[in-house]
Parts: C-alpha cells; sequence; structure tokens
C-alpha cells in the first residue's frame, strides 16, 4: 500500500535470526523482574524444589514459575492458563523463562505449595525498598479494603438470609397451590390437565428446595459466626460504604507509606469490621520499617480502646477521630467530648461550669471503669441540653488518657484524615483495577493470601519503578 509504512514479508528469511535479547531493551521491567528473582535465596525462603530430584523427569525450578507469576501479576494477567499460552507466544515472558512453557496445571501448583515462601519474598522486596532510603520515613497509614471472593452472593448464607429464603419458598408454594385449586374447578381438558401437571412439578422442585433450606440452616447454625459460603468456605459477607450494599469475600489491611505510597505490611482477613485489626497491622508495619517509633494515621473504623493502648505499649502513635457511639450530638445534647477533664483534680467539668467527681469504679467487659456525676442537675439551667435522667454521668476507662492523646493529635494536626485518604486509597484502587471486576481467582484464605502477597508485591514494584526507574532499581538489586 503506497504511501504507509510497510511490515515485513511474513515469509522472509533472515541469514543471522535475532536472539530474544535484542526484543529485550536495558529498559524494560522485565529484566528487573529476572535480577530480583535470580538475587533471592529460593531455599532460605521456603520455596519447593529448590534442588533437582535424583530420579524421574526433571522439573522446572522455581525461579521460572516465580518469573511467570511476577510478569502476570504485574501485566494483569493472573490465570494459570492465560499464564501457559504467555509463555507461548510472549516474547517478553520467553525471554524471562528461556523459551520454557510449563502447562497451566504445573503453574497452579507452585502458587498453591509456595504460599508462605512468597509471602516471605514479598517482604523481601519492602526490606529492599528501606535498603534503597524509600521508607526512610517512619509513617503509615492504616486501612482495609473489601475484595469479591470465588463466591456468588446468592451462595452465601447467613440466618437472616435463610428465613428470608424460607419466606420466599413459602410464598411460591401458596402461590402454586392456589392455581392448583383454581385449576380444579375447571372442565377437565388437555390444556387443564398439562397446566395440573406443570404445577405438581414446581410443587415437588419447591419441596426439594425446601429440604435443602433447612440442610443449610444445620450448617448455618453450626459456624461459629453463623455464615456459611458454599463456594470459598473462608469467605464472607461483609458490608462495604455503599448503602445497603455488600460483597462476599475478604477484608485486606494495608499499612502504607505516606511518603511514597508503598505498602509496608499487609494482612488478608475475613473478619467484615476493621476494629480489631489496628494493632497488628501498625506492629507489622513497625517491623517491616524497623524503627523504634512509628506515626499510624487510621479512620474511626479502627477506634477500639484496648487497640489503641497496645499501639501506644509499642511505642506506635496513633492518629484518628473518635467512633461518635452516643445519639446525644443527634438529639441536640452535650456529647462527651464536650465535658473538659481536669487531671489534677480528677473531675470533668460540665458546659454549665459545675464539676462532675469520681464516685465508684467498676468493670464492663474486661474493663475497669470510673463514674463520675454530679447533684447540681437539678437546679441547671442546661439540663435540658444536657441530659434526660435526674443526673448527666460520666464513664471514664482506667486508660483515657491514651484516647485523649489520639483527639489532641488530631487536634493539631486536622488534615491528617485527608493525608490518610490520599495515601491509602490510591494503593487499593490500583490493585482493584488490576485484578479486574472478579478480585481473587483462589479459594480460601491461605490461597488468597498468597494471591494478595503477589498483588502487593507487583504493586510495590510498579511504584518503585515509577520513582527510581528501571536502571537505580536494577543497581540495588544487583549491588
Amino acid at each position: 500500500m503506497a504511501g504507509f509504512i510497510e511490515g515485513v514479508d511474513r515469509e522472509q528469511l533472515s541469514l543471522l535470526p535475532e536472539s530474544l535479547d535484542q526484543w529485550v531493551d536495558d529498559s524494560n521491567p522485565v529484566r528487573v523482574i529476572d535480577a530480583f528473582v535470580e538475587a533471592l535465596d529460593l531455599d532460605e525462603l521456603g520455596f519447593k524444589m529448590t534442588e533437582p530430584a535424583d530420579i524421574g523427569r526433571p522439573g522446572y525450578a522455581p525461579a521460572v514459575h516465580l518469573k511467570v507469576y511476577i510478569y502476570g501479576y504485574l501485566n494483569r494477567v493472573q490465570s494459570s492458563r492465560r499464564l501457559e499460552r504467555e509463555c507461548q507466544r510472549n516474547l517478553e515472558v520467553m525471554w524471562l523463562t528461556g523459551r520454557l512453557a510449563p502447562d497451566h496445571k504445573t503453574i497452579a501448583d507452585f502458587r498453591k505449595d509456595n504460599g508462605a515462601a512468597i509471602k516471605k519474598m514479598c517482604a523481601q522486596f519492602v526490606e529492599l525498598c528501606r535498603w534503597m532510603g524509600l521508607l526512610a520515613k517512619a509513617s503509615v497509614a492504616i486501612d482495609g479494603s473489601k475484595f469479591k471472593a470465588v463466591n456468588n452472593r446468592d451462595k452465601n448464607f447467613t440466618t437472616a438470609k435463610v428465613e428470608k429464603r424460607r419466606k420466599q419458598l413459602e410464598e411460591s408454594v401458596a402461590r402454586y397451590l392456589s392455581q392448583l385449586d383454581t385449576a380444579d374447578l375447571h372442565e377437565p381438558s388437555e390444556t387443564i390437565e398439562l397446566k395440573k401437571t406443570y404445577l405438581k412439578e414446581k410443587l415437588e422442585k419447591l419441596k426439594s428446595e425446601m429440604a435443602k433450606l433447612e440442610a443449610i440452616e444445620k450448617q448455618v447454625l453450626s459456624s461459629p459466626d453463623k455464615q456459611l459460603s458454599l463456594t470459598d468456605p473462608d469467605s464472607r459477607s461483609m458490608a462495604t460504604s455503599g448503602r445497603g450494599s455488600g460483597v462476599v469475600g475478604y477484608n485486606v489491611q494495608t499499612a502504607v507509606d505516606t511518603a511514597h505510597h508503598l505498602i509496608v505490611a499487609h494482612e488478608v482477613t475475613n473478619v467484615g469490621n476493621d476494629t480489631a485489626h489496628l494493632a497488628n497491622t501498625a506492629k507489622a508495619a513497625k517491623a517491616a520499617l524497623d524503627v523504634e517509633k512509628l506515626e499510624a494515621v487510621a479512620d474511626r473504623g479502627y477506634f477500639d480502646g484496648e487497640e489503641i493502648k497496645a499501639c501506644d505499649d509499642e511505642g506506635i502513635t496513633v492518629t484518628m477521630p473518635k467512633r461518635m457511639t452516643s445519639g446525644a450530638k443527634s438529639e441536640g445534647r452535650f456529647g462527651k467530648q464536650d465535658f473538659i477533664y481536669l487531671a489534677d483534680e480528677d473531675v470533668y467539668r460540665c458546659p454549665a461550669g459545675e464539676k462532675l467527681k469520681y464516685y465508684f469504679t467498676n468493670e464492663e467487659k474486661g474493663q475497669k471503669l470510673h463514674r463520675y456525676r454530679t447533684n447540681a442537675c437539678r437546679t441547671c439551667a442546661l439540663k435540658v441540653k444536657c441530659t434526660k435522667g435526674p443526673q448527666r454521668r460520666i464513664t471514664r476507662w482506667e486508660h483515657e488518657e491514651v484516647l485523649d492523646a489520639v483527639q489532641a493529635r488530631l487536634d493539631r494536626n486536622p488534615d491528617a484524615m485527608r493525608t490518610r485518604r490520599e495515601t491509602v486509597e490510591h494503593p487499593f484502587g490500583t490493585i482493584k483495577m488490576r485484578m479486574g471486576a472478579t478480585h481473587f481467582l483462589c479459594r480460601t484464605l491461605p490461597k488468597v493470601a498468597t494471591e494478595m502477597a503477589l498483588c502487593v508485591l507487583t504493586y510495590n514494584l510498579t511504584r518503585v519503578l515509577n520513582i527510581v526507574g528501571v536502571e537505580k532499581l536494577m543497581e540495588a538489586i544487583t549491588g
């Protein structure tokens, strides 16, 4: 075609064929993948079959599978079947593997059998980032996000869902029985007989569905959290930020470096709320950064006294807003935050200037709680804005000063929540975009955790490549 750039004739022979290395330039990220895997001590990390067997057909070296998986997750190719095809047609993968092409079963088995080692490898890349000086600031943002599991919502059952489904079946049975009674009132005919046969078949099917539902209900009631997932038994139904929405999946916790948005620690859980994950995630981040003191910022979903105290004991300074559990503010009355604690007198000062004195201490749910009250409420002009009872009472946890310090830090730095959002939402958005609409491909918590480790590794790899480039990262790996 005249006037256009023309390609090479497919049947043109070449006297000296080009080598694979010529197709991969020096700035190609696959060179970083190759150098990183070659620099790892796979035996020390715990990868299986690091030494060739003495008998039988030789297997593939773990490094081959590892390079294939890192390349796949870096380029949004997570499926073992798709990775098999890439090994046969993708020049970059051919360069990585030396033209080896494992089948999809072998590729999938490697991920299944080396979960712990892959997670250690992910941590080792974080260590490399720290050695490069990219994690010099001991500050992280902590957050969790829900990821979809390989489990349809119709295949997940709770006690409420079972009851709702039973009601639907009972309504269907009543409707078909009514239609059957109506059919009996008509004169016998071929059409009526066909309709009656159809209705009886439907009723038999509904009877079978009711029996299945009863069996499922027994399993739901016998499970610790009263929930059952049929496809992925470890996945759980979790509420999301959208009103009335939810997802059957996993809750992924991350601690993200506030300077370069690198994920320094992560954990996959099947607990829907974030309350119990603050201390574990913060401690993991502190260990990964190898620092004595750590600053952590999180949202109010993590607010829990015991968790914050555990962080404080480990030298982790937490900043987050308090959870609003009282309905006083919404009803136009004073909340606890409107009462000022005077530590030297061990009293609370109310908005009217009266002091609530300490009366007694009791224990609830393992926590020692100090109770404060005053008798001045009866004659107070602000009583209607304060309490509906005869007197206002304030409860103070024995370690409340730790929570007061959290609020004080937030008051001094009101932009902390914006920093948290800008830091931690970026990795989640990028990872979910790469994973696609289905998110996880594996089933059960250990395999899902392995898949997440690969996602985190390749996300961090992309970030470092964007920050320092291929050349400097190669120097850090080989140096």
